[in-house]
């Protein structure tokens, strides 16, 4: 539950600033390097939003 409300907040803040990052990132004057600094936030946020758990397997023997 705790998950959807960061995930909310984080389309709300992405909503609110879209009109100030795309202007940032087409800017033509601007490095040609930033829409991929744009597009390693989106997958970093993504990474650590995914549950990291590793399932507990209690059949798995590891001195066999």
């Amino acid at each position: 539950m705790n998950n959807q409300r960061l995930i909310i907040l984080l389309l709300l803040g992405a909503y609110v600033f879209s009109p100030t990052i795309l202007t940032w990132m087409i800017n033509p004057d601007g490095a040609w390097y930033r829409p991929f600094i744009v597009w390693a936030i989106v997958i970093l946020i993504a990474f650590f939003t995914q549950g990291r758990d590793k399932p507990v397997d209690s059949n798995k023997n590891p001195n066999v």
